[in-house]
């Protein structure tokens, strides 16, 4: 029988490290003051994480469809009044807005391994959204 002592370093046991500790970097802490997270709140999963980016891109989809394709052409064809589809974009852009930030929001509260990735298109579509709601309001108020 052999004694522990007498094996070979590459034979020791392994013998379990304490998991290093995760610092965030002062882009990430910045991230997560401008989204309200705190920093010792409830972590969110992956799975709620996707089913957020899910109904945000969904609801972005839905005002697409709805402002490019029903407004402007079935509407007409069916003979129902334009001047509506403003007033409905703006109500979905803002929905859509509020979607994505949410989305965004469970993405940094999961540490999900994209969360940048995420924050860059939300913004980006974000971004489209605002535009959006600008042409709407001008289309109203004129």
């Amino acid at each position: 029988m052999t004694h522990p002592l007498d094996a070979s370093p590459l034979e020791q046991p392994a013998t379990t490290a304490a998991a290093p500790t995760h610092r965030p970097s002062t882009a990430d802490r910045f991230m997560r003051r401008l989204l309200r997270l705190p920093v010792d709140g409830p972590k969110a999963t992956a799975a709620e994480a996707q089913k957020a980016f899910q109904t945000s891109i969904l609801v972005a989809t839905v005002r697409c469809l709805l402002m490019y394709i029903f407004f402007p052409f079935v509407l007409p064809a069916i003979g129902v009044a334009s001047g509506v589809g403003p007033w409905i974009g703006l109500t979905i852009s803002i929905v859509a807005i509020v979607a994505i930030v949410m989305s965004i929001r469970r993405f940094w509260r999961a540490d999900h391994s994209k969360r940048w990735h995420y924050t860059v298109l939300g913004t980006a579509v974000m971004g489209f959204m605002v535009f959006e709601i600008v042409r709407d309001l001008t289309e109203i108020v004129s």
